[in-house]
């Protein structure tokens, strides 16, 4: 197998629960590729004895009809727009409280969450102190900040990275 590429929609369509997706696998030979059906074949047996409908019926409706679909697209850049503008807000903040490091990298990074590089006990102190919720690793739902809240999250994380000051940023 050359390639296995899993994509779910769940987030871009708004379909959690749903399971729509896809996978994709590229193989070296016909003789692979039948190998890879195969086994797979026998894994997914059970979902496409009773597969979902709804979510593959939106998408493919949404898909399917020209102003839906650029409806679609219109949300979602305004969704990705929102989200980098949070980017933008969180890394200025925490520049203007003069953060230790470089926090530049909160705006390179793509998606839902970022990574933002702080250890576990400055996590966990954020959690029980702040009350803002990340997961233990430091990844932080970008989504859930808004401009009523990311002064407080720059808050939190100058405070933790004080009161616990073990990253290396």
């Amino acid at each position: 197998m050359q390639m296995l590429l899993a994509q779910s929609y769940a987030k871009n369509m708004g379909l959690y629960g749903e399971r729509v997706g896809a996978l994709s696998v590229v193989c070296n030979d016909a003789a692979g590729a039948a190998r890879v059906k195969g086994q797979l074949g026998l894994v997914i047996r059970p979902m496409w004895s009773n597969p979902p409908i709804h979510g593959s019926a939106i998408a493919q409706r949404i898909l399917e009809d020209p102003g839906l679909m650029a409806e679609w697209k219109v949300e979602l850049k305004s969704m990705a727009d929102r989200i980098n503008d949070m980017r933008t807000a969180l890394t200025n903040a925490l520049t203007q409280r003069k953060a230790p490091g470089d926090w530049s990298f909160i705006k390179r990074q793509i998606g839902m969450f970022s990574f933002t590089g702080l250890t576990r006990t400055q996590c966990e102190h954020i959690t029980s102190v702040w009350h803002v919720y990340l997961t233990m690793d430091g990844r932080i739902s970008m989504a859930g900040i808004n401009g009523s809240n990311v002064d407080r999250l720059a808050d939190a994380i100058v405070d933790a990275l004080s009161a616990a000051p073990a990253a290396k940023l």
